[in-house]
């Protein structure tokens, strides 16, 4: 807990273009975060080259459904709410939420730290009236206390300093705002963190690295920057293998295809009927105030 705060404090104090103290920088260390953020950005520019669209898939559709289901909880009225989305991903490749947000009322701002991302989502979703950023989470240049909710899924978990990156959010949002912040559940009961570190050890994990975390461990880190747990639930209850196997036959069209994508519904069932079930799905959800 103690090294939660002081990180969270570091990404307070690192506002405006600067990811850390600069006490804590020795020769040469400007440099080597450079280079870091170029091949992050250029890992992230490949993979969005690499892989199509996964806009259709049965189980993109369920992806979607839980979105909206926690943020219809989340935002009693849409209407001239600010919201910061934390990345383009989904608006370039799935669930367009950012469009689903502008349609009912809100004022949207999205962000990315790949260019090819941001222009993906621009040319592939209907976001039209999003303002959409080629920024980095971790340095954010906009205004302290600008934002009336940010909404983060599945962003922070794919770099160290993701408590800096909260503590950019925390300092984004105004007083009162919500933050909404989801990662994957390292106690997910289909064991999707276990799938997924097999196969980043065989390279055939497009999306590179991935922390997990317990829900309490991200309720202990979401709250050393700052913030006041409201809540919890969960985004895709479903086996990793099945969401990963429904991309592929998306995105491989055979006859096998619809057999698999039959088998998403009785998830999606699942989440839709018994609310105490999200909790144990493959993103962890914490929703919090400042």
């Amino acid at each position: 807990m103690k090294s939660d705060r002081r990180q969270a404090d570091q990404g307070r104090a690192a506002r405006k273009g600067n990811s850390s103290p600069k006490s804590s920088e020795g020769p040469g260390h400007s440099e080597v975060r450079s280079r870091a953020d170029s091949e992050y950005v250029s890992f992230w520019d490949a993979t969005c080259d690499e892989i199509p669209s996964l806009k259709g898939a049965r189980s993109t559709a369920y992806y979607g459904e839980c979105e909206r289901t926690v943020l219809r909880a989340s935002i009693p009225d849409f209407r001239d709410k600010l919201i910061l989305k934390t990345d383009l991903w989904n608006e370039a490749k799935s669930t367009d939420i950012l469009a689903w947000a502008g349609g009912r009322g809100a004022r949207v701002v999205g962000v990315d730290i790949s260019w090819r991302t941001a222009l993906e989502a621009k040319r592939s979703s209907d976001v039209s009236k999003a303002g959409l950023v080629v920024s980095d989470i971790r340095r954010l240049a906009f205004s302290p206390g600008v934002f009336d909710v940010v909404y983060s899924m599945g962003t922070i978990e794919h770099f160290p300093e993701y408590r800096t990156a909260l503590s950019e959010l925390y300092e984004v949002l105004r007083p009162g705002g919500i933050a909404i912040v989801g990662v994957p559940n390292k106690l997910d009961p289909f064991l999707r963190p276990a799938l997924v570190f097999v196969l980043n050890c065989l390279g055939r994990y497009p999306y590179g690295r991935e922390k997990s975390f317990t829900p309490q461990a991200l309720c202990r880190t979401i709250q050393a920057c700052g913030f006041r747990v409201c809540g919890r639930t969960g985004v895709l209850f479903i086996p990793g293998w099945l969401r990963l196997l429904d991309l592929w036959c998306h995105t491989h069209p055979s006859a096998i295809g619809k057999v698999v994508s039959s088998l998403v519904l009785p998830f999606a069932w699942l989440y839709r009927t018994f609310p105490g079930i999200r909790k144990l799905s493959y993103l962890t959800v914490v929703i919090a105030k400042k």
